[in-house]
């Protein structure tokens, strides 16, 4: 089971005020919007973007690392290693 599953509803939510965010962008373009409130509006959504992906990690780390560490071995290495490497993409994006 997902470490997310008890926040299904919320984070489906979430990204459907997301997704909505988008297709605002999409027809401020179409819209011939000024510029500067187009970016605006890219920053929003990022940032909504960004919030959602703290939030998946944090139940990640709560719950499959967790649950990992305590059981040991190479499967806790390897939950902390893709949990890592997970870390690093966001730090990128």
């Amino acid at each position: 089971m997902a470490g997310y599953s008890g926040s299904k509803h919320d984070h489906a939510m979430r990204l459907r005020r997301i997704e909505g965010q988008v297709r605002g962008l999409q027809r401020m373009v179409e819209d011939d919007k000024y510029c500067i409130d187009v970016l605006t509006q890219v920053s929003a959504a990022t940032s909504a973007l960004q919030s959602f992906a703290l939030s998946m990690l944090e139940e990640h780390l709560a719950h499959c690392v967790a649950e990992a560490t305590l059981k040991g071995g190479p499967e806790a290495d390897a939950k902390i290693k893709e949990a890592s490497d997970a870390i690093a993409r966001l730090v990128r994006s």
